[in-house]
């Protein structure tokens, strides 16, 4: 399987690459030319989001899974965690691929939570988020899956999480990958939003009790 990875040298993307290239040929696509890891199965790709969406398809050729987990880290909410996001949904129908998946924020889809916890510093972040989980539910026939976690924070992972759940709790960035990494390996994902945190429950397991 060949996987776009948009967002590859970010903190949650280069650990993404790595765990995607003991399985599949994996793209990963930054704005940095400079390769980030020597993987055998890793190509490195410049892509631009603040390219046309003509461009951003060009880099997608016989890409069977896109993962969207770029971000402007606050500095260009607008172009890139929006419209960017958007452009990359288009370019992957654009360029034939059907599956699609984005990395999120806890309760994105759900603005009157918004003022809880952590959320209520990410309010901007928050509505750029929300427009972009908005349109690939709604303005697009790819095959969706939104993942959806809470704080994310530098731990080691534990391989375990929680679904459906209703706080916004705190995540490891290594239990995101791995569950990013899972949802690519269950097709009862596709459709779904995911909202998650660090738990008891195997990831495995865990997605299959999404409701």
């Amino acid at each position: 399987m060949k996987v776009f990875v948009i967002g590859g040298n970010g903190r949650v993307g280069s650990l993404l690459v790595t765990k995607l290239a003991s399985q599949h040929q994996v793209l990963s696509g930054s704005r940095n030319r400079k390769p980030e890891n020597n993987l055998d199965n890793v190509e490195q790709v410049y892509i631009d989001l603040l390219s046309d969406v003509d461009t951003i398809a060009e880099s997608m050729t016989g890409v069977d899974v896109v993962y969207f987990v770029s971000g402007s880290r606050g500095k260009n909410l607008l172009q890139i965690d929006l419209h960017g996001a958007i452009k990359s949904m288009q370019a992957s129908e654009k360029a034939g691929v059907k599956r699609y998946i984005m990395l999120s924020s806890i309760f994105a889809l759900q603005p009157e939570r918004w003022n809880e916890s952590f959320l209520s510093t990410l309010k901007d972040y928050n509505i750029a988020k929300h427009y972009a989980d908005l349109y690939l539910t709604t303005q697009t026939q790819l095959d969706y899956t939104i993942l959806q976690p809470g704080a994310l924070i530098e731990e080691e992972g534990t391989g375990k999480i929680e679904t459906n759940v209703t706080n916004a709790g705190s995540n490891s960035i290594a239990n995101v990958v791995d569950t990013l990494v899972s949802v690519s390996e269950n097709n009862s994902t596709i459709g779904k939003v995911i909202l998650m945190q660090d738990g008891n429950t195997p990831i495995v397991e865990a997605l299959h009790q999404i409701k």
